[in-house]
């Protein structure tokens, strides 16, 4: 499995692909970040083809526990900002090979 990236290790790879500084890939990276979630935050959606579709999602208000006593709480209708991936984006990952498992009961059944 692949390991997570952070933000900078974002920059570096951008700022050598594109044979820049990092300054100005982590502007430009700011910079692209912010203006979506912005667009979002105002409800607006934001397609990158090929990529995927940010987007906001609404949650209705419900009644929740408190797991420490059971008693009911309240929890309030919230706005988040969602992600779905696009075709392209599925695809490659569905076209990366998986690891095997190991059989043991076929390598057992090999040995005798």
């Amino acid at each position: 499995m692949a390991e997570n990236l952070s933000k900078a290790e974002i920059v570096d790879v951008v700022a050598k692909a594109a044979d820049i500084t990092k300054a100005a890939a982590a502007t430009a990276i700011n910079c692209a970040l912010e203006t979506i979630a912005s667009h979002v935050n105002k409800g607006g959606k934001v397609a990158l083809v090929g990529f995927g579709t940010f987007s906001q999602k609404s949650r209705k208000a419900r009644t929740g526990r408190n797991p420490q006593t059971g008693e009911p709480i309240k929890i309030a209708a919230s706005k988040s900002m969602s992600f779905k991936a696009s075709k392209a984006s599925k695809a490659a990952k569905a076209t990366k090979p998986k690891a095997k498992a190991a059989k043991p009961a076929a390598k057992a059944a090999k040995k005798k």
